[in-house]
């Protein structure tokens, strides 16, 4: 007999009471934001140490993004700076013409004064050193230092990531974070297994583990700088253990929007995080999938889901970035291998053997892409969602929502094969 789990809200009394909560919060984290909005604008001129966290080359000039202790902006510098990716500068600000939302989302201003102070150090840029120092290609440093430590990449290997469809492989969200869980969790079974049986085994073993997995997974979080798709995964992580222990249904649409919601209403500034939105929408899809596939045998579903979790993106990733090319048919069977290749390369990393398979990716990277940027139109996109949304509770919107997507499947690569 199925085991029946419990509602999280069961009315519209609850739901108006979470909301008023979550306005609440909301409301106070805006204050929070205005107030050092209003420090930042009190004069035309701003000074603050900053890190930098990537850099764009342009014909004539750098443009350099910064993050400070309370926002994130981009600044023009000249091609003769001699500056690194994780250098501390000592910079000034134009204020004048940034607003509130810009300041919230992150902003450009241009700077009168940029001063060289010293390259960061903490463990997080140690760390990335030590995986560096492993590859003598730039493309794998950059590759691997973002698949462990979120740090962003040129615009060369994210050209190429979006060739091959795995742009999503890259950054880092709830598929890196279930494996990273997945081995805290064994790695800490069998420790915490032998003063479990000796000292309290009243309490519940699995969940313990799973409480101290959480911690590390916290500690994992705020090490790669609060990465929003991270984020996200982390809150469903954290969500998925009171609802366990709750017997509240998981994998629920309704776990997803209540997820988004505490997200926006403590970090209002994710609102225009474009990979918290693709991963939310990446969830969204994967849920929809358990939900119109669970009939299928296992093996079909095994096979289905990353082809399908791709088609059904696509539209959305389209609008944003336009990249097409036929290498992005591969794309769910590279997910699949990723699947054994991320914790094998972990491992390989902490041997001080992470170049292992640096000549064959590279040949791989090389191969020629055929790429073209057909963009989706907005109106496609908005009835997209539409049909999205509406498919949660018609069958008959699912149906037609999977001949949407494999009709603009096929139009961009047709488009794609007309440019060659």
């Amino acid at each position: 007999m199925e085991k029946s789990t419990i509602k999280l809200f069961y009315g519209t009394k609850e739901w108006i009471l979470f909301l008023g909560f979550l306005l609440f919060i909301l409301g106070l984290n805006l204050k929070h934001h205005y107030n050092n909005f209003l420090l930042f604008k009190h004069n035309e001129l701003f000074q603050t140490t900053a890190v930098i966290t990537n850099i764009y080359p342009k014909e004539a000039f750098m443009v350099v993004k910064l993050q400070s202790p309370n926002f994130d902006c981009y600044t023009s510098v000249a091609l003769d700076e001699k500056l690194k990716q994780f250098d501390e500068v000592l910079i000034t600000l134009v204020t004048s013409h940034v607003n509130f939302w810009e300041y919230l989302r992150g902003f450009y201003a241009p700077s009168l004064h940029l001063y060289y102070e010293k390259p960061l150090q903490n463990l997080k840029t140690q760390l990335a050193t030590f995986v560096a120092q492993q590859h003598d290609h730039t493309l794998f440093q950059e590759l691997y230092k973002a698949l462990f430590f979120a740090i962003p990449i040129s615009k060369e290997l994210r050209d190429i990531c979006a060739n091959f469809g795995i742009s999503h492989l890259i950054a880092i969200s709830g598929f890196h974070l279930g494996v990273i869980a997945f081995v805290v969790y064994w790695l800490s079974y069998l420790p915490y297994s032998f003063f479990h049986t000796r000292y309290f085994a009243y309490r519940n073993k699995k969940y313990d583990i799973l409480l101290l997995t959480a911690l590390i997974l916290l500690a994992y979080l705020i090490f790669t700088s609060m990465v929003a798709s991270l984020l996200r995964a982390f809150v469903m992580f954290v969500l998925a253990l009171f609802f366990l222990r709750n017997n509240i249904k998981l994998f629920s649409f309704e776990t997803l929007l209540v997820t988004t919601l505490l997200i926006l209403s403590f970090f209002p500034q994710y609102l225009f995080s474009v990979s918290l939105w693709f991963s939310i929408a990446g969830v969204f899809y994967i849920f929809m999938f358990l939900e119109y596939f669970k009939n299928l045998p296992k093996v079909g579903q095994f096979f289905l889901f990353n082809a399908w979790i791709y088609l059904a993106m696509n539209p959305i990733t389209n609008f944003f970035f336009g990249t097409t090319s036929y290498l992005q048919l591969f794309s769910s069977v590279l997910t699949l291998v990723f699947t054994f290749f991320y914790p094998l390369i972990a491992l390989l990393h902490l041997l001080e053997v992470g170049d292992l398979f640096d000549e064959y990716l590279l040949h791989m990277f090389r191969l020629p892409a055929y790429s073209s940027e057909v963009l989706t139109p907005w109106w496609f996109l908005c009835c997209y969602v539409l049909f999205s949304l509406l498919a949660i509770k018609k069958k008959a919107f699912f149906v037609l929502l999977n001949g949407m997507l494999i009709g603009f499947t096929l139009y961009i690569f047709y488009v794609n094969s007309t440019h060659y």
